[in-house]
């Protein structure tokens, strides 16, 4: 008798110790000149329970199935039993079973039964070694069960890596963040240093001006108390103290005490200077893990201009900024201020001339909060034009630029479900275009 038609799928070799070994179910096979009713007290077997079919093998190589189905229609037939149940089995048998080797992986074998097998599922399948003997049977629904299984456990690693991933990614666009804020912090180191400078100033020529003044107001008191015969002041001290209040008097007046209250004033702006210079360092270095939050756009881009003030002073380069009415979006705050700062620069770097100038320019349309930076530099070349949101693309020198800034930038807009775009001509310059949403769709930085 000829095998069975054989639906073999080569197993690599790395699966030889694996495959449908595991599902593998060690099934006694049937004669093919084995009758059909000695065939149903077989199948009826409690060692048989789950199994759909039956082998039927000759000479160690499998030549087709039987199916419990098969003998049920058989048997509800009228007068079947008499019809039927002397023949051999193989009257009976499907002559084309699903054979398989036992090496074959899992995932072939699901989709060797998807393809063969029909709906309503009656049979097994068939498994065979190497040389294509007969080894036992599987169950299609063992093999359902293992690909489930092996699913799941992809699934649990797919979430670990997906975790590990997004661990990676943070520290990415905290150590571009960090690499950016090494570069301005020589520069910030200056910007504080200059209000430093004069509140340091001003407060030393207010602890000269309060001396004298002490010395006034002692005098004063000694006076007045000798006066009121409450002192002991004889009179050569009173003549003394009054020569010491008219010489003070000449350097402690009016206009001095207001000078004095200028010198303050000036002292409280330069404070106020120094703390929104740190403020915005703070803002700009924090990772911002609180999340989303009202923020104002505006706000965000004269920040981020603030920490690049040294740079735009020691490149000469004038901001042109126009501030619209924009209202406050749902935003992570230090993302964004990280966008701007990297754009405004990329920005600066761009320009290698003395007449360089950047456009900053807010606006709010049609519910969309956008953020314009425009520059008059070198531009970009076309073929570059494409690549500059990929990680790790650069046309600085080396040393210069890590390659990350823009494609970090790319990827915290497209979190907060807006977009970045760029347009730039050789030459002329470079204007990117920011589109941020009143509040994502998907909360997802």
């Amino acid at each position: 008798m000829n095998p069975a038609q054989t639906t073999r799928v080569t197993a690599p070799a790395a699966a030889a110790h694996g495959g449908l070994r595991t599902v593998l179910r060690t099934t006694a096979p049937i004669a093919p000149a084995t009758s059909v009713i000695d065939v149903a007290q077989r199948i009826l077997d409690p060692q048989h329970e789950g199994l759909l079919s039956l082998p039927v093998v000759d000479e160690g190589r499998p030549v087709g199935t039987i199916s419990r189905y098969e003998l049920m229609r058989v048997f509800l037939m009228p007068y079947g039993r008499e019809l039927y149940g002397r023949r051999p089995i193989t009257s009976l048998m499907n002559a084309s079973p699903l054979v398989l080797d036992w090496a074959t992986p899992l995932d072939l074998a699901a989709r060797a039964i998807a393809t063969h097998i029909r709906s309503p599922i009656t049979d097994d399948f068939v498994l065979v070694d190497g040389a294509g003997a007969y080894v036992g049977t599987g169950v299609v629904l063992d093999v359902l069960r293992a690909v489930e299984a092996r699913l799941a456990e992809r699934g649990g690693e797919l979430e670990r890596a997906y975790a590990r991933l997004k661990s990676s990614q943070l520290q990415l666009v905290q150590s571009e963040k960090m690499a950016s804020l090494g570069q301005m912090v020589a520069g910030l180191v200056h910007e504080i240093n200059t209000p430093l400078g004069y509140v340091r100033n001003n407060v030393e020529m207010t602890r000269d001006a309060l001396g004298d003044t002490v010395r006034l107001v002692a005098s004063q008191q000694a006076v007045v108390d000798a006066l009121l015969g409450g002192g002991e002041v004889g009179e050569s001290g009173f003549e003394v103290h009054l020569a010491e209040i008219e010489m003070l008097r000449a350097r402690v007046d009016t206009a001095a005490l207001e000078d004095l209250r200028e010198l303050l004033d000036d002292t409280l702006h330069g404070v106020g200077q120094i703390g929104d210079l740190v403020l915005n360092l703070k803002d700009f270095s924090r990772l911002d893990q609180a999340g989303f939050q009202k923020a104002d756009v505006n706000k965000l881009v004269d920040g981020a201009l603030k920490i690049a003030q040294h740079l735009l002073r020691k490149s000469g380069v004038a901001v042109v900024r126009e501030a619209g009415d924009v209202p406050e979006i749902e935003c992570a705050p230090a993302q964004i201020n990280q966008v701007l700062l990297n754009l405004v620069g990329n920005a600066i770097q761009a320009i290698d001339h003395d007449r360089g100038r950047i456009l900053v320019r807010t606006q709010w349309l049609d519910g969309r909060a956008l953020i314009l930076v425009e520059d008059n530099g070198k531009g970009i070349a076309a073929e570059n034009l494409q690549r500059i949101f990929d990680p790790f693309f650069t046309t600085k020198p080396v040393g210069q630029g890590t390659g990350l800034g823009l494609a970090i930038s790319h990827q915290i807009v497209g979190q907060h479900g807006g977009t970045i775009r760029v347009a730039s001509k050789p030459g002329v310059g470079t204007r990117f275009l920011v589109v941020l949403p009143a509040a994502p769709a998907e909360k997802s930085a």
